[in-house]
């Protein structure tokens, strides 16, 4: 006979914080909002990957692909690469994260002198630098001849046929340092010959990368941007359960950070084995897990090896699982679950999992509530694929500016079989997403530190500086339909009438 769960399930729209005590340490420049994402054994935390700021961008199509990644990670926080597209195309939009920043970066511009002035724009056009370095076999560890930039040709008056060693500076006129020189002394060389970049030679010649002055600039503008030990951003891509054998090699070498299977419905065989693969040929690259919405399929994961576990189904804003496939729980009450499913598995082993909590966020404050009721960091579609950054165009409709957005279930991308499906190669026969449109908000970085300045102010009020400090904390009281109604504006003629959704 079906066992009924006693306990409803709810949203985080129905519950509120009661404050604690404000102390005068609790201003909004002493929280922290760094957060693990990846499991670590007790005592051993700093070993775990870690954010700046607890947000993720969506595995969509509409919402995660480089762009977005390198806007997000520059502000502390990371994207996973849609996956529903080839590993060959997912695998570079990695690459172009991972080349975007790197305080010494290895050139993946290079040409040989006797390249054309036409190959070095569509070289420029095929990876967006504008830099090229000129080395005898074309490679980037050739011997370095010279450095093609924009700064020397003009397309509307130089013939496309140009040989580029007619167009380039020469070695001999160029400020070059040698192998082994430090990052602070390569910037220091940058700022006394008033540089825009300082390519690095060894002993022979040979290029080993460039040091560009925007990226000592970026990090001034970007304290909170997360790097790799070689200062490049950090980047995620999602993967499914079908193709994993040949997609995860290839975001390996194009230097992924962090991986993570996407699905509806995360507690499967089909996850189990992919996380056991993943760890058995890839044991340093850590992989997320899910979507589950209680103990039991926290556990599943967790012992599978997962090093973090996604929660939530049916919850996102054009999500229909729930009333496609009858399956799924009200977000707060998942969330509170599974975390602690979390709590518990880390008295018993000793091994802390982090939890995600993805979908259900409608209003800004519904981020800090996921994080009080024990979510490590937060998993956002609708709210990234409002920005300029997302893959989408800008367009007009109704009158009003906004942007395209689709799930990943809906027909628009279902066509690339995502979800769990075990060795059905015919797909899915219905949806589990919709196509819609949301309402565009302009940049990410003004959006995101507004939402987090709110954070930040919240977890104050609850006298909290972290994020533990606020999931230990943090007391929660359930509201009626009423006070919502009070908790807005009300009894009153608004001047402005304005939106207050993401």
């Amino acid at each position: 006979m079906a066992r009924i769960f006693q306990e409803e399930s709810h949203t985080f729209s129905e519950y509120l914080l009661i404050p604690n005590l404000t102390t005068q340490a609790c201003q909004s420049q002493n929280v922290s909002l760094r957060t693990a994402i990846t499991r670590y054994r007790k005592g051993q935390r700093e070993q775990a990957l870690s954010i700046n700021i607890p947000l993720v961008s969506a595995i969509m199509q509409a919402v995660s692909n480089h762009t977005l990644a390198i806007a997000l990670a520059k502000e502390g926080g990371l994207s996973f690469i849609y996956g529903s597209q080839s590993a060959e195309s997912e695998a570079e939009m990695v690459r172009l994260v991972k080349s975007y920043k790197a305080g010494i970066v290895s050139s993946d511009s290079n040409l040989r002198e006797n390249n054309t002035l036409e190959d070095a724009v569509k070289l420029k056009n095929n990876t967006g630098h504008s830099t090229i370095a000129i080395t005898s076999d074309g490679t980037n560890s050739g011997k370095l001849l010279g450095l093609l930039t924009s700064r020397d040709y003009r397309l509307s008056r130089t013939a496309m046929n140009t040989e580029v060693k007619d167009l380039m500076t020469p070695i001999s006129r160029l400020v070059t340092a040698k192998e082994g020189v430090s990052l602070t002394e390569a910037n220091d060389i940058i700022w006394e010959h008033k540089l825009n970049q300082l390519p690095i030679i060894n002993e022979k010649g040979n290029l080993v990368g460039l040091v560009f002055r925007k990226d000592y600039d970026s990090h001034k503008d970007h304290p909170n941007e997360i790097l790799d030990r070689r200062k490049r951003l950090l980047v995620g891509a999602g993967i499914n359960t079908r193709d994993y054998k040949e997609r995860v090699p290839l975001l390996v070498q194009a230097g992924v950070d962090v991986l993570c299977i996407d699905s509806s419905d995360g507690f499967s065989e089909w996850q189990y084995e992919t996380i056991s693969w993943i760890k058995h040929n890839y044991p340093n690259i850590p992989v997320g897990a899910g979507n589950v919405v209680d103990v039991d399929g926290f556990n599943y994961l967790a012992d599978a090896g997962a090093d973090f576990i996604k929660v939530g189904i049916g919850g996102g804003s054009i999500c229909i699982t729930r009333e496609t496939k009858g399956i799924g729980c009200g977000q707060a009450t998942a969330v509170y679950n599974v975390a602690r499913a979390r709590d518990a598995y880390y008295e018993k082993n000793g091994v802390y999992i982090p939890i995600c909590s993805d979908g259900g966020i409608v209003h800004d404050y519904h981020m800090t509530l996921a994080l009080a009721m024990g979510a490590d960091f937060i998993m956002l579609g609708r709210y990234f694929a409002r920005f300029d950054e997302s893959p989408t165009k800008r367009m007009v409709v109704g009158g009003k500016y906004v942007k395209e957005y689709w799930g990943e279930g809906s027909n628009r991308a279902r066509n690339w079989q995502r979800y769990d499906e075990g060795n059905n190669k015919g797909g899915m026969l219905f949806e589990e997403g919709v196509d819609s449109y949301v309402p565009y908000a302009g940049s990410l970085a003004l959006n995101v530190n507004n939402s987090l300045a709110k954070m930040k102010a919240t977890m104050c009020s609850v006298g909290s500086l972290t994020i533990p400090e606020l999931q230990a904390k943090a007391r929660l009281v359930r509201v009626s339909a009423t006070s919502i109604v009070e908790g807005g504006a009300h009894d009153v003629i608004l001047k402005n009438s304005q939106s207050v959704d993401l």
